[in-house]
């Protein structure tokens, strides 16, 4: 069947339509896709190499340590004082804050200025997986984020069965346990803390779970009067070292009468993917 011209032109048209619509599309999908991302706090920094934009890193916060790449990008000032020129210098598109530790007064200057943000709100583990999903959505890399979120979700599933299996063949009180951040002032993993959070998931009590802060000033005669069965200390550079005087003044609790005081990574000491190898390290120690 022949086709008269006016039916042809206007398919013709149609189809150019279509096409430019495709286009506009495709190129406000790119415009969005930020390639210049600045990080305030260590476990964005982690979470945006574990998700592989880290080509589109441009900026990090002083305390981003890890993954050792990470030390080679150009520092911006500390989480809680930034330095508003350095960040502007590196011209982002996009800016990353942590809910703790991040001004908020700091995000609402670069919003002021036309500059993107995104706060991660993320504060718990069970939250982490959600939080990953969303930074993965603002940085355009929702496929890696969704892999990585749905892989802790499998370990977090496979902590907490072992948790009831080993709850359950126990049968007595919860461990109590002691999380020490640093001995000399002596300071605690309290409420509100990643290392607290994970002994919850893990059946035991933290002896200053019922503190007022996340990291207290605790006492010696506190740790001697509740006792602990365990102590954990977080390692760094000369722990060892400086904690013996402490742990000499603790001589009669019962963690240390029977060789149950163990020095731990720092994997708990940020929300991001090493987290869950934090608390699977706890794990093997309150494991009968």
């Amino acid at each position: 069947m022949k086709i008269s011209p006016p039916i042809q032109r206007f398919w013709l048209l149609l189809i150019l339509i279509g096409t430019l619509v495709a286009l506009t599309a495709h190129g406000s999908a790119a415009a969005e896709l930020p390639k210049r991302i600045v990080s305030l706090a260590p476990n964005i920094t982690e979470i945006l190499f574990a998700i592989g934009v880290q080509d589109r890193v441009v900026g990090v916060s002083s305390f981003c340590d890890y993954p050792q790449e990470a030390k080679m990008k150009p520092r911006v000032g500390g989480m809680s004082n930034p330095s508003l020129e350095a960040v502007v210098a590196l011209q982002p598109d996009l800016v990353i804050f942590s809910i703790d530790g991040n001004p908020k007064a700091f995000e609402e200057r670069l919003r002021s200025m036309k500059i993107p943000t995104f706060t991660l709100r993320a504060k718990r583990i069970r939250e982490l997986s959600e939080g990953i999903r969303q930074v993965g959505a603002v940085a355009g890399a929702s496929s890696r984020a969704e892999k990585l979120s749905k892989e802790l979700e499998q370990k977090i599933a496979l902590i907490e069965q072992r948790q009831v299996a080993a709850a359950t063949q126990r049968k007595r009180s919860r461990l109590k346990v002691l999380f020490i951040i640093w001995p000399e002032p002596l300071i605690v993993a309290g409420p509100g803390s990643i290392a607290d959070d994970a002994l919850k998931m893990l059946g035991a009590q933290n002896i200053a779970g019922t503190t007022r802060s996340a990291y207290p000033k605790y006492s010696i005669e506190e740790i001697l009067r509740r006792d602990p069965d365990v102590i954990f200390i977080g390692k760094g550079t000369g722990m060892d070292r400086v904690s013996e005087g402490l742990l000499r003044r603790l001589g009669n609790v019962s963690a240390i009468r029977t060789s149950r005081v163990f020095y731990v990574s720092d994997h708990l000491y940020r929300l991001g993917p090493r987290t869950i190898q934090g608390v699977e390290e706890l794990a093997r120690y309150l494991t009968p």
